[in-house]
């Protein structure tokens, strides 16, 4: 498994291919937030912290909310996302924070320890792999500035 983040370039949108759905499948709904809120609690304290609502708990704990409901359906998952704020949109949704590249890059690399310890836990590598592969290619979508 090689969890490699892949130089973005702004404005550019490669193909998107979904994760594996074998991947919720193994991991679970409950394993599934407890990874995306985990990734929050790297974001909280780390060099982008300022891209998100870490002064407010009750935004902070929404923005883990759709990330959650977002991811968990991109994966197979239930459509919570959809029920909840409609369609995904999420170029346009997040158009008002500057995300540049090396933004996206410190938000995959806190990922990276998170999705290796699934291996210990017996979720597959392919699996993980198709779940990294999505969030490298899909976050350079994301990138809007370039500082």
């Amino acid at each position: 498994m090689k969890l490699l983040i892949t130089d973005g370039t702004i404005g550019v949108r490669p193909p998107v291919t979904k994760p594996h759905p074998g991947f919720f499948q193994e991991v679970g709904e409950e394993r599934f937030k407890e990874l995306v809120y985990k990734h929050y609690e790297l974001i909280e304290v780390s060099d982008i912290a300022f891209l998100f609502p870490i002064h407010d708990e009750d935004d902070f704990d929404e923005a883990k909310k759709h990330a959650f409901n977002f991811l968990v359906e991109i994966c197979g998952g239930p459509d919570y996302f959809t029920q909840d704020r409609g369609k995904h949109q999420m170029v346009g949704r997040h158009a008002p924070f500057r995300i540049d590249e090396a933004g996206r890059q410190s938000w995959l690399a806190l990922y990276a320890p998170l999705l290796e310890a699934l291996i210990d836990e017996g979720v597959t590598e392919e699996y993980i792999q198709s779940f990294w592969d999505y969030l490298d290619i899909f976050s350079m979508w994301l990138v809007n500035t370039e500082k």
